[in-house]
This record gives structure tokens, sequence and C-alpha cells, in this order.
């Protein structure tokens, strides 16, 4: 790709290459036994030896086509200096094992999510399930996909008969705070749905799978990647009251569901709390 302004498609081939090795590497890691466990905010934010491995294996290829790109991945932060800046800049967003307490359990949910950010906007975006082989792709106007099926989420346009995915944060203050938002929407969906694995729950409400998704506490690299597939699959992507979406808030529907979800999950504080 050189030196020259890439676009959304060139991003994504090189993402696709990078994220399928790097796959490869977490699921050969976890047939191993996972090693190294530590944890990070509190006792149950597992991180291992494999979300290590897999994002230095991930930065080091893509400085090798790439060297003058950034990198900003969840165990080591920006590893490349401040983020660039000037036409063409390249910022990659990068998740090495989303869902990493499935993958310390063996459960079949866990992925790797990588995100190419392009003068500051994200254009292309790769989420593979490092278990299952399950791939999601978008680039920025350019649909969202999945082994050759473009995604249109759910038809779905009843809350009473959605199935809502969502997620919980570590801390015990902001979960208590979570689960008093889960009593008082459950009662008024299909359902709810919790794999434990963020990038792949947007994923999931991308192509149908679920009708809807929220949840507080995201970071940058559990969204960007699976952010972009949803909102080219048609979904709706945002914050409460018009904010992006972000640490506060993630909520992905299709439209005629969005504001329904939204004005539940404002009454209900779901922005609020630790």
């Amino acid at each position: 790709m050189g030196s020259s302004r890439p676009t959304a498609e060139e991003l994504l081939e090189l993402a696709l290459e990078v994220a399928r090795s790097a796959a490869d590497t977490a699921r050969r890691m976890r047939a191993e036994g996972v090693s190294a466990v530590a944890t990070k905010s509190t006792a149950t934010d597992v991180v291992t030896a494999a979300d290590r491995a897999v994002e230095r294996q991930v930065v080091a290829a893509l400085r090798q086509v790439r060297p003058d790109d950034t990198v900003l991945g969840e165990e080591y932060g920006s590893t490349a200096g401040p983020a660039p800046s000037g036409p063409g800049a390249v910022r990659w967003i990068l998740d090495p094992i989303d869902g990493t307490v499935n993958y310390l359990y063996g459960l079949p949910q866990y992925a790797v999510s990588l995100a190419a950010e392009l003068d500051g906007e994200v254009v292309a975006g790769v989420v593979r399930n490092a278990a299952t082989g399950d791939e999601w792709t978008a680039t920025l106007g350019g649909g969202a996909w999945q082994d050759g099926r473009k995604l249109s989420g759910s038809t779905e346009t009843d809350l009473g008969q959605a199935l809502v995915a969502t997620g919980f944060g570590y801390d015990p203050a902001r979960r208590a705070h979570q689960a008093g938002v889960l009593a008082g929407l459950i009662t008024q969906v299909r359902d709810v749905r919790r794999f434990g694995a963020a990038a792949i729950d947007l994923c999931l409400a991308a192509e149908g799978s679920v009708d809807a998704y929220y949840e507080k506490g995201l970071n940058h690299w559990d969204h960007a990647a699976g952010g972009l597939i949803a909102a080219e699959a048609g979904l709706r992507v945002a914050g409460l009251a018009g904010a992006a979406p972000g640490p506060d808030l993630v909520i992905a529907a299709p439209p005629a569901l969005f504001d329904p979800l939204h004005e539940r999950l404002a009454r209900l504080d779901a922005a609020g709390g630790p």
C-alpha cells in the first residue's frame, strides 16, 4: 500500500490478513492451555498471555506493511507514539481477544477485532470469532458482510418482541446499577442474551441473530469494528440523547427499534451509575 492515501478496501484487505493470522494464534494458544492469567481493573477482569501475544503479533504485522501508522490496542495502549495527523493518517484499533473470560473458560465466543481509522473516522473493520472462524467485515459506505452475504439487521419492529443482547462491567457497583437497568428492561422485550464479547454482540445484531444490543462501559477497541459493521448493516449505532457511542453507552438497533429502546434505556438511566 505504500505511503499514499489508502482506500478503505485496501485497509480491510490488510486487516483481514492480520486478523485471521491473529485468530489462529489465539485458538492455538487456547488449545495449548491458558497461561499467565492476570487481572486488570478488578479481580474478575482477566488478561492472559494470549491477549498480549496476539496484540504484539498484530502490531508487528501492521508495522511491517505500514510502519508509519499507529495502533491503539487494549493491552498496551498506543504503541507507536501520538495519533497520526494530516491527510491519509491511519490508526488501527485493536482488541486482541474480545471475550477474554469466555476464552479462559473455553466458551466459543471470543474474537479478534481490528478496525482502521482514516483521518479520524473508522472506515474498515473485521471481527473474527477465533473459536469458530465466523467472520464479519465492513467498509464505510460499502456495506457489512459475512461469508459473502450482505447483512441488513433484524426486521423486527416491536420492541416487545425483540431479543436484546447486552453485557456487564467488572466493577461490582457498576454491575449492580446495570442489573437494575436490566430488571427494568427485561419485561419490555422478548428476552435478553449475554454472550460476553461486545464485538460479537454487535455483529450478531448486524446479521439479525439478535434484534438489538446495548451496553455501558465499552472502550473504543470494543466497538470500533463491530460498530462499523452494525452501522453498515443499517443499524443505528449511538449513545443516549444524540451522543456518540462510547463509554457511557452504546446502543445498536434497527431504526424501528432504536427510539423505543433508547427511550426505555434513558428512563432507566442506563448511562448513569459508576
